[in-house]
């Protein structure tokens, strides 16, 4: 397989480059030049934002698919898919379930109300309208069964570079008490970065095509049990104070930014994100590891790369102060 991958050195696009590499297939790269890619690639340059950005892409013999993890303005989706037509075989588009209306009901579907006002032609506006438009992008240039439009949820794992669980590994490997969101046994959904390239690449194999939402089987990892394995992953002795919504919230306290992964589970925003369908990703292939084994994992990138993690401009910081958090605790410099 010869697999041209968008981006390709950064999170899910590494993700999907090594998984490929690891498959044996022929992949290049097209980004800025900005981080260096994986080994095993070749590597074309150029700015999709810029004026003839795309000219290294317009000669070749081309390639059997495409991955794309594009989320800002969809016209640069829509130039380069449009490019492409003709010179790839199926073009994979990493979107997001931010494209479906809120509020979303628990077990919502990849037929669930999408967002209103996204356009393949558009310039950057908001994040759940530009991933609609992407993939009105992605489906304008090759048809409903050229396509894939991977509809991902929270996704962790090594290379994050968004910081969420890199926050909360860092935060307990410091020690000491640490304000835990509860309740303890809430289910979160997440995807590993690795497990969603698998399957992005096996659904390029099958020939499959149209929406997938991806992220891990509801109910499989609680909340208790990720904060655990941060626990174990780092060794550390911090004591995880689990403390109701309430009182978190009358903090002032903002969930899913200051305080990573987690949403009350009473709030519209727990189905919308901890409740998702995935019964036709899993059906077609979609396995997760567990959650232990992407905190570790993560944990052994994070020292091997100095302990702080890359985080994209775009993206609102994520963590809590430690004031904020020894206040909500109760606790002192010199103790509780």
């Amino acid at each position: 397989m010869r697999l041209l991958v968008l981006g390709g050195t950064e999170f899910v696009g590494r993700a999907v480059v090594e998984a490929a590499v690891g498959r044996g297939w022929e992949v290049t790269v097209f980004n800025r030049g900005r981080h260096r890619p994986p080994p095993g690639v070749r590597s074309l340059h150029g700015d999709r934002t810029a004026p003839e950005g795309l000219a290294a892409l317009a000669d070749g013999t081309g390639w059997d698919a495409v991955v794309d993890t594009w989320s800002a303005a969809p016209r640069a989706v829509r130039e380069t898919a449009r490019l492409l037509r003709g010179r790839a075989g199926r073009y994979a588009y990493v979107s997001s379930c931010s494209v479906y209306q809120w509020p979303r009901p628990a077990g919502y579907t990849e037929d669930a109300p999408l967002v209103a006002g996204a356009a393949a032609d558009a310039d950057r506006t908001e994040y759940a309208r530009d991933k609609r438009g992407g993939e009105l992008a992605a489906v304008e240039s090759f048809g409903a069964d050229g396509s894939i439009l991977v509809r991902a949820g929270l996704i962790l794992g090594p290379y994050e570079n968004v910081g969420r669980l890199p926050w909360w590994l860092n935060r307990i490997a410091r020690g000491g008490p640490v304000l835990a969101p509860g309740p303890r046994e809430m289910p979160v959904q997440f995807v590993d970065a690795r497990d969603l390239a698998e399957w992005t690449l096996g659904a390029v194999e099958r020939g499959l095509s149209g929406p997938y939402n991806l992220v891990g089987p509801p109910g499989r990892t609680t909340m208790g049990e990720l904060l655990t394995a941060c626990a174990h992953a780092t060794g550390s002795d911090a004591e995880l104070r689990w403390t109701e919504a309430e009182s978190i919230l009358a903090a002032g306290i903002e969930p899913w930014t200051q305080l990573p992964v987690w949403v009350p589970p009473d709030s519209e925003y727990y189905d919308g994100l901890h409740r998702v369908d995935v019964s036709r990703a899993l059906a077609t292939g979609l396995t997760c590891r567990p959650a232990s084994e992407t905190v570790a994992d993560t944990w052994r990138w994070l020292r091997e790369i100095g302990g702080t993690a890359p985080v994209r401009a775009d993206r609102t910081a994520v963590g809590l102060s430690p004031d904020v958090e020894n206040r909500v605790l109760g606790v002192s410099e010199f103790g509780s």
